[in-house]
């Protein structure tokens, strides 16, 4: 029996992140106010009411021309795939805007159910724009805000009252995790992405593709596994993007919640001492 799934999708910077962070209860996600810094699909666990669920938080839909927007449209157009609840995050305080239309529209083919969540509902200018996102044409329509935990179980509420089958749930069993760690651009995603054999992550010969842990669970020979894809781990002295700097710790932090580690090393270029300052 599986656990349900739901997708947190919209466009850059809604706080998709800061929502997913809050539902499971934990920093999992990267937030920072530059647009874009959730790429590939995460997933995390949510526990509600005795129903348990695998939320994933994608990338920012932007119909913008940008690098990785056609790979973000990818992973956010799967994670559409995969849910059986769609949470469809707007910005109550810069309103509506084209991008939410070209969400809606991806939305709205895929005949799922959705519920369009109204974040950043915590000024007077945030309600004025409420009446606005009708136009989107959804039926369910929840006010919340991220950050200070307001409307939050109310919308996990309908996102549970909405799974359908709920007797068939249940908990998944205790999973092996592993976890792929090295230096920018050895490799990781794209191994990842062979052994799931799907394209899971976003691959790019661009160094620092990957800048969040990305947690995939499959199985194999009928059990169950999670394998983590990490950010490239730079030396100290490079660090000089708060993004990167953040990415290397849940690098790190993924080596501490996983029961097996694979170090990546580029053979074109041999074992060097970044790859000696990881494994140390």
């Amino acid at each position: 029996m599986r656990i349900p799934t739901v997708a947190l999708v919209g466009r850059p910077n809604v706080g998709k992140s800061t929502l997913f962070n809050r539902l499971v209860g934990k920093r999992i996600s990267i937030i920072d106010d530059t647009p874009g810094v959730t790429r590939d699909r995460i997933y995390g666990d949510v526990e509600h009411r005795d129903y348990r669920f695998h939320l994933i938080d994608t990338g920012g839909i932007d119909v913008g021309e940008e690098l990785f927007n056609k790979e973000i449209i990818l992973q956010a157009s799967i994670a559409i795939e995969e849910a059986d609840v769609i949470v469809f995050v707007v910005d109550g305080k810069e309103g509506l805007t084209t991008n939410d239309y070209a969400v809606r529209d991806m939305l709205l083919k895929s005949n799922k159910n959705v519920v369009v969540a109204i974040n950043k509902i915590d000024s007077k200018k945030s309600l004025d724009n409420i009446y606005d996102f009708y136009q989107l044409g959804f039926d369910e329509y929840i006010q919340i805000s991220a950050e200070h935990s307001d409307g939050i179980n109310t919308l996990l509420d309908y996102i549970v009252s909405n799974f359908n089958n709920q007797d068939d749930f249940q908990y998944d069993e205790e999973v092996i995790k592993f976890c792929v760690l090295g230096r920018p651009n050895v490799g990781k995603s794209s191994l990842v992405n062979a052994l799931l054999n799907e394209k899971r992550v976003i691959v790019s010969d661009e160094a620092g593709t990957t800048r969040d842990t990305v947690d995939t669970p499959f199985k194999y020979n009928k059990k169950d596994y999670v394998v983590i894809d990490t950010a490239g781990i730079r030396k100290r002295g490079k660090l000089i993007e708060r993004i990167e700097k953040y990415s290397v710790l849940r690098a790190l932090k993924a080596i501490e919640r996983s029961d097996v580690c694979l170090l990546i090393i580029d053979a074109s270029q041999g074992i060097i001492e970044q790859d000696k300052h990881i494994t140390s």
